[in-house]
């Protein structure tokens, strides 16, 4: 399956000076990502390859020798390095690499989460990357192309049965394409031992790895839910920092992600406790958490992508106040509320009455009430600016 981040990337790399560097949850689509866009298998080189950690531990020098750049070439070459922040002087060495040859090579750097972990450190490389999180599957990419340059894409009906097997299956692409239950759970279940026994294990200070793996199944089963680091320590016995910690590591590594409350404007507003969210959706057992995690994971992968290609600056926030007034999502553009999103599963439930509140207090210009069950209607949900029910499939298939 090609993914619509090829094409995009493709267009990227010769429009800029920077490198490329793509992070993303473990087994996202990644290396297959990195090997469809180099033209030949020579320019691709993967620090779990020992043959190609010893061309790299050789030196730029060498490593530009074996890549062809000692050669002239009519245009730059695209060139991949994956896994490459497995080494440990990966930055150092990177920093010289390009700052000996930038002028010959494009250069794309793909990694598992750990590639976002080293990044937010003192970063010898300032200047001379953009960044991209690759996210899962969603219904656009599965159904329609898009434009990378646009905010909104124009309206497209969804694959059949598109939105069932992602809802059942995730967006992993490996066991969305199988859509097979048996290999779905030999596939869930080997892909969390090697998140949470392999990568968070080596790569963190995480020592008691059993009662992390016990808050990252907590987490499952809270999904959407407001987090409450005090009550999470008492069920795991560990204290309330330690949960904070163990949190950012797994967000880190792309297990789970936090959604902030938004209270500019609300003073009765939440202001610090998060929701938490899986990045497989399909992890949570719960048929409304899920609906809504789902929709979460689409909104997330939206304002990641339109502030990685530099349309803005796009967040996610939930809504809710002291007296439980709530909604379940807020998309901020620029820093200033964009539309609000209450995710229904039936059509048959009446809008949520804090629709129009929240919308009031906040200014959002659209107030949407997605609805699970109702069928794709072919129009523009952005041409409504009040509380309206909203087919889920008409707002996600603007999306990316």
């Amino acid at each position: 399956m090609k993914r619509n981040y090829t094409q995009a990337f493709l267009n990227e790399l010769p429009q800029q000076r920077q490198m490329l560097f793509v992070s993303g949850p473990r087994q996202v689509g990644k290396t297959t990502l990195a090997r469809e866009i180099i033209s030949t298998p020579d320019y691709y080189l993967n620090w779990d390859n020992p043959d190609h950690r010893q061309i790299v531990l050789s030196g730029p020098n060498q490593t530009a020798a074996y890549l062809g750049l000692d050669q002239l070439h009519k245009k730059p070459l695209v060139i991949a390095f994956d896994e490459l922040h497995k080494f440990k002087d990966w930055k150092n060495w990177l920093k010289g690499f390009f700052d000996l040859y930038e002028k010959q090579v494009h250069i794309l750097v793909t990694g598992s989460a750990r590639l976002d972990i080293f990044r937010k450190g003192g970063d010898s490389l300032m200047g001379r990357y953009f960044h991209y999180r690759m996210h899962p599957l969603s219904l656009r990419e599965l159904s329609s192309g898009f434009d990378a340059s646009m905010l909104l894409q124009p309206g497209h009906k969804p694959e059949k049965e598109a939105l069932t097997q992602l809802l059942k299956f995730g967006g992993f692409p490996e066991p969305f394409i199988k859509a097979d239950t048996r290999f779905y759970n030999r596939w869930q279940k080997r892909r969390q031992q090697q998140l949470i026994y392999e990568d968070i294990r080596d790569a963190s200070q995480v020592q008691e790895i059993a009662q992390l793996e016990i808050l990252a199944q907590l987490l499952a089963q809270q999904s959407g839910q407001v987090t409450r680091y005090s009550t999470l320590a008492k069920q795991i016995c560990v204290s309330v920092d330690t949960i904070r910690r163990w949190l950012t590591v797994l967000e880190s590594f792309y297990y789970c992600y936090r959604v902030r409350p938004w209270f500019n404007n609300i003073t009765t507003a939440l202001r610090k406790d998060p929701k938490t969210y899986l990045w497989d959706w399909s992890q949570v057992a719960d048929k409304g958490a899920r609906n809504e995690n789902f929709v979460a994971s689409h909104l997330l992968k939206a304002v990641h992508w339109w502030t990685d290609m530099g349309i803005g600056q796009y967040d996610l926030h939930y809504l809710r106040t002291k007296d439980h007034k709530e909604v379940d999502f807020l998309v901020s553009k620029d820093g200033k509320p964009w539309f609000l999103v209450e995710v229904k599963s039936a059509a048959s439930q009446a809008i949520n009455k804090h629709l129009a509140w929240f919308q009031e207090k906040t200014g959002a210009q659209h107030a949407f009430q997605l609805v699970m069950d109702l069928p794709y209607v072919d129009a523009d949900c952005f041409a409504t600016e009040k509380p309206t029910k909203v087919p889920v499939e008409s707002l996600l298939m603007r999306l990316v």
